[in-house]
């Protein structure tokens, strides 16, 4: 075996300074990341403090002046109380379809959540609707009662909007969808016709598999895009359009259909929309925003498939052709077949033309 060639004495130790002094270099750099590589992956609070106003204004241009936010056609059209026995049906059914496959996306959520405060979030929503009562210490219930004797079809004293999960108390009366399997009783539409995908037409799929894909996204500015797009859409106010238009529809019947279902998330999103904006703000100086202009973009594509869902019952009162979207979110690109028959399986009763243009 070869012997390996000697160094100098003195070469050896110039090598072994220069070493030490590298080392000291590398644990130097190691000893301060905070400062070098926070500010090369994001810009400092101050920079992102400024930068605040301008970007608030871009994403407020595309969601306060949405069509779907500013001007709902079909929930201005309901508020007016004018609805049929079909129509009512109708916006049950589809709506019952909204609220059973949101589960999907909200799980969706908590999965992709980027932060174990994001998770616990969206556990508090997906828990609340499936039935597990806000624990407030101001409003605590022992058992529910019988929601028949009652004005809207809610026990009051077993629903709050305010509280936590966190210690609260699960009631199957208290599953919100169970709240619109009562408006569908009153209608005369049992649970087998009620939730399922086969009972959503085009538009309403297009709407639940957008929410499954953008506001469930595992991207993380793509998610954040949607829940504020969706929290202003929810409080733009047309859950207070539908609680007038069915307190209309009341008005003409002798049995009452229950609008809790209504109401309720009403006083919910009410509460909700003061802080939108700012849980936004803290999103953004924490730096979560990386491409500002594509969450723009999420915002408004959130909104425009929210805006097909309310097209989508609008022409379907009309009987005219349903909204036809740009973007596909169909599972495995199959699109929708079919559709299902208007008001249900006990509708379909031919409207006049003064209906049609109620």
């Amino acid at each position: 075996m070869c012997a390996l060639p000697t160094q100098p004495a003195s070469t050896t130790r110039s090598r072994a300074r220069r070493a030490s002094a590298g080392a000291r270099v590398a644990l130097a750099l190691l000893a301060v990341p905070s400062s070098v590589h926070a500010f090369e992956l994001k810009p400092p609070i101050a920079l992102r403090e400024a930068a605040w106003p301008t970007f608030v204004s871009k994403v407020n241009r595309v969601v306060l002046n949405h069509p779907v936010v500013t001007s709902n056609a079909y929930t201005k059209w309901f508020a007016r109380g004018v609805a049929t026995d079909a129509e009512a049906r109708d916006l049950t059914i589809q709506f019952s379809v909204f609220s059973n496959l949101f589960l999907e996306a909200q799980l969706a959520k908590i999965i992709n959540a980027g932060s174990l405060e994001e998770m616990r979030e969206g556990k508090e929503i997906l828990a609340n609707e499936l039935g597990v009562v806000f624990n407030n210490k101001h409003h605590r219930v022992a058992r529910a009662r019988e929601p028949s004797a009652l004005a809207d079809g809610l026990d009051h004293e077993l629903v709050s909007t305010e509280g936590s999960i966190e210690g609260g108390v699960f009631h199957f009366k208290a599953g919100h969808y169970e709240w619109l399997l009562d408006v569908g009783a009153r209608l005369g539409v049992g649970f087998d016709a009620m939730g399922k995908r086969k009972h959503g037409c085009a538009s309403t799929l297009h709407f639940c598999d957008a929410l499954r894909v953008i506001y469930g996204s595992e991207h993380a500015d793509t998610a954040l895009a949607a829940s504020f797009a969706v929290e202003n859409w929810a409080a733009a106010g047309f859950w207070d359009e539908l609680v007038e238009g069915w307190k209309g529809f009341n008005a003409n019947r002798e049995q009452r259909v229950p609008v809790g279902f209504w109401t309720h998330h009403a006083a919910l999103e009410a509460q909700h929309a003061d802080h939108t904006l700012d849980e936004l703000k803290e999103v953004y100086l924490a730096g979560r925003v990386c491409d500002e202009d594509k969450f723009v973009a999420d915002c408004g594509e959130m909104l425009d498939a929210v805006k097909v869902f309310w097209d989508g019952l609008d022409a379907r009162r009309l009987g005219s052709a349903p909204p036809a979207p740009s973007k596909d979110y169909s599972v495995g690109g199959l699109g929708y077949k079919g559709d299902t028959p208007f008001g249900g399986p006990v509708g379909g009763a031919q409207r006049t033309a003064e209906q049609r243009q109620l």
